[in-house]
Formats: structure tokens, C-alpha cells, sequence
């Protein structure tokens, strides 16, 4: 009996390690990331190797996934479709996450308990200037986004001297961003064990900061693609996805801008 071969427009993934490996890694970096924050001695150390272990295995994940849609021509119409809902998918996730972390800052500022002296911002809690670094950081994300939308038009249109204008300036934005976030840190007057503003505060600029530092890997790795030729008018899933998640870190930053950095400072109880 002849066997039946049935052709459709769906990609079935090969078996690849790769995402088993990267989960173990990122558990053992979260694990390894408590226990150095309870000064396990060791810890830091596991945490390092922690770490270049997720960046190693979820680049080999990652070129196989560019392997399967520029090389293999395995990502059609219907297989980008599924892709496109579970990015949707996965910013909701994101969205739940820092909206934890807003509740948790807008609730203690509210109603301030008798433990930090029913006072908000509470005593002895010297806050940060938001017309210094923060507002100079919240243009730098706005005007990235701007170049980013930029880029993403060029690439349609297949303007390539202006995609590489528009990837420069978003990637230069991005750096000096973090940049100037590290040194808002060092000249921070408190730190996130000073009572639950300084957790709140750090536990979102920080968590902001480490999705700023994903993105603009995340963009860099589009550009390296865009010069290899890996994207065309028509077919540039990849970036479109770098893109929505560079907007997603610039609304979640004005959204704490306001309310961390502005409204967060003042007495509102």
C-alpha cells in the first residue's frame, strides 16, 4: 500500500534541545539571582555562569529559528499568523507582570502603613529629581521610538540607507539609555532594601532596565540580519516583533515616569 503524503502550510518544529536547556538555565539563574540576593557566597558565581549559559543556548535556539524561516521556507502566511498571536500573547504576559509591581508601588503610596510612618514618599527617603536623568531617559525611549517606526517604514519601502540610519539611532538611543540608568543608580541616595519604596522602585526601573538590555540585543540582532539580507519588504516578522516589543519597554517607561518618578514623589496621603 502506497503511503499518503499530505502537504499543508504548517510548520512542524524538529526536536531540539534548545528550549529545554534555556528553561533549565534561566531556573538556575533566578534560583542562583535569590541566593545571592540572601549573600549566599557562592551564588554570585553560578549566577555568572548562570547567565552565559542562557545567552549560549538561546542563540543556538535562536539561529535555528532563523535558519527555519529564511533558509528553509518554513515560515508561510499561516505559520507568521501563529507566530504574530503568541507575540500577542506573550506582551499580555509582560503587561501582568510590571502591572504587579505598579499595583504593589500605587498601593503602598495610597495608604501608607504605620511602618514607614503612614508618610509617602516615607521619612528619610531622599528621592530622585525626575527633571534630571529619568526625564533625559524618557526622551532618549521616546525619540528610539520614533527612529524605530522610522526604520520599520524604510524596510517597507526598501529604503536600506535609511533602515541603517534608523537601526543606528535606535541602538545608539537604547545604549545611552541604559547607560544613564546605571548612573542614576550609583547616585541613588537609597537602595531596595530601604523600606518598600526603594523595593518597589528598583523592582521596576530594574525589571524595565532588563527588558531595555533584551530589546536592544534583540534590535542588534535584526540589524546583524538586515545586513546579512536575511529581510525584505515583504517578509521581516523578526523585526516587526523587535519593534513591538521596543514600543511595549516605551510605554511601560512614561507609564512609570508618571507614576513612579513624578506623581510617586509627592505626599499623596
Amino acid at each position: 500500500m502506497s503511503r499518503i503524503v499530505t502537504y499543508h502550510n504548517f510548520h512542524l518544529v524538529r526536536p531540539s534541545i534548545w528550549p529545554f536547556a534555556t528553561s533549565i538555565s534561566v531556573f538556575s539563574m533566578l534560583l542562583n539571582l535569590c541566593l545571592y540576593s540572601h549573600r549566599v557566597e557562592w551564588a554570585g558565581l553560578f549566577l555568572i555562569f548562570s547567565i552565559i549559559f542562557v545567552l549560549i543556548y538561546a542563540g543556538f535556539w535562536w539561529s535555528d529559528v532563523v535558519n527555519e524561516a529564511t533558509f528553509e521556507g518554513y515560515h508561510t502566511q499561516e505559520v507568521q499568523y501563529g507566530l504574530r498571536n503568541g507575540f500577542y500573547l506573550f506582551i499580555a504576559s509582560e503587561v501582568m507582570f510590571f502591572f504587579s509591581f505598579f499595583w504593589a508601588f500605587i498601593h503602598s503610596s495610597l495608604s501608607p502603613s504605620v511602618w514607614i510612618g503612614s508618610y509617602w514618599p516615607p521619612v528619610g527617603i531622599q528621592v530622585l529629581d525626575p527633571f534630571g536623568l529619568p526625564l533625559l531617559n524618557t526622551a532618549l525611549l521616546l525619540w528610539s521610538g520614533c527612529t524605530v517606526t522610522y526604520c520599520h517604514h524604510a524596510v517597507r519601502e526598501s529604503s536600506y540607507r535609511d533602515v541603517h540610519l534608523g537601526f543606528i539611532l535606535t541602538i545608539l538611543a537604547a545604549f545611552l539609555f541604559t547607560l544613564f540608568q546605571l548612573v542614576e543608580y550609583i547616585e541613588a541616595k537609597f537602595d531596595i532594601s530601604d523600606s518598600v519604596y526603594g523595593s518597589c522602585f528598583f523592582m521596576l526601573t530594574g525589571f524595565h532596565g532588563l527588558h531595555v538590555i533584551i530589546g536592544t540585543i534583540f534590535l542588534t540582532v535584526c540589524y546583524i540580519r538586515f545586513i546579512f539580507h536575511h529581510y525584505g519588504s515583504d517578509h521581516h516578522l523578526g523585526l516587526e516583533f523587535a519593534i513591538w516589543y521596543w514600543h511595549f519597554v516605551d510605554v511601560v517607561w512614561i507609564l512609570l515616569y508618571i507614576l513612579v518618578y513624578c506623581w510617586g514623589n509627592s505626599s499623596v496621603y
